[in-house]
């Protein structure tokens, strides 16, 4: 792979949950079915199979290179008029994309929350621990400002907020105070920077206990904010998801981290929209978290409209 952003050969991501998503998604053909985060197409190439050519898929992202792949994945281009729609959007905007194909409500709606292995693997952006490129981690660059920026003009308090309520890290206040004090001698521009503040900012006993990078809660927090993430999450479970299901229709979500999880478990106790199928989330297999352990944190939750 090249590393510039949309310039990867292949996509190399594997879809999670793949053969409980499609016994919870319950398809039929002719459904209309909503990939609100398409991706790389993983879940969709399967989608498509299932409805048939008198169904409708629509897939959603908000980034460009990873359209790219779903279209290719897809064959999107070859398909009859009318079988499958992509477009650059959020899932929070599926409204609008219905009222352009004029499509009152559908069938299901899926989403993946996950941060996408191509995107990880896109240099250009700094979503890896090893990227190379500005720390950006907008998944569509035309909108907001990119992490470096957050970084550069937040305040410490900001930044503490944004790492404890985001990243749920315990040392947001030692690793903020650490940004700021970073910044006045050098910008905090890449991966590389962020993860030298962490690192000079955490006690050694917590660098020699971490489990994985201990950048990671950092990242993932810089991520959430630079991309409105929650806030996209809250438009779609209140008032997107309600109007754009169907009666009867079905809502499949998978989270990778509590924050995500919590909201989805809320919206679905709402009785009088949900019917909630799944008490407990449904979680991967052993076998396929030796395969795919990006895997071991997702959580499927599954409701009806009622």
């Amino acid at each position: 792979m090249s590393g510039k952003s949309g310039d990867q050969k292949r996509p190399v991501h594997i879809p999670v949950l793949l053969r409980e998503v499609m016994e919870q998604l319950d398809l039929s053909p002719g459904l209309v079915v909503v990939d609100g985060t398409v991706g790389a197409g993983g879940h969709s190439q399967h989608i498509l199979k299932q409805i048939g050519a008198k169904g409708t898929l629509i897939g959603l992202d908000r980034d460009a290179m990873m359209l790219g792949f779903a279209r290719e994945k897809l064959g999107a281009e070859a398909l009859p008029e009318g079988q499958c729609f992509l477009r650059q959007a959020s899932y929070a905007e599926l409204p609008a994309v219905l009222e352009e194909l004029q499509i009152p409500a559908v069938d299901r709606v899926l989403l993946d929350l996950g941060l996408s292995s191509d995107q990880l693997s896109d240099e250009a952006r700094g979503f890896g621990f090893e990227s190379p490129g500005e720390l950006d981690l907008r998944f569509d660059t035309r909108q907001g400002v990119p992490a470096w920026q957050l970084l550069e003009t937040l305040s410490e308090a900001e930044l503490a907020e944004i790492l404890e309520v985001y990243g749920e890290e315990r040392f947001s206040q030692r690793i903020a105070g650490q940004l700021v004090q970073q910044r006045k001698a050098k910008p905090v521009r890449t991966a590389t920077d962020l993860i030298e503040a962490v690192q000079a900012a955490l006690p050694a006993k917590a660098l020699a206990t971490a489990r994985k990078n201990p950048a990671t809660r950092v990242f993932q927090a810089l991520r959430i904010a630079a991309n409105q993430e929650l806030e996209q999450l809250e438009t779609m479970l209140e008032s997107v998801l309600p109007q754009a299901l169907k009666p009867g229709g079905r809502a499949v979500i998978i989270s990778f981290h509590s924050l995500e999880d919590r909201m989805v478990k809320q919206a679905f106790k709402d009785r009088d929209q949900w019917n909630n199928l799944t008490a407990k989330p449904i979680t991967a297999t052993q076998a396929e978290q030796r395969v795919n352990p990006r895997c071991r944190t997702a959580k499927l939750r599954v409701a009806v409209k009622t």
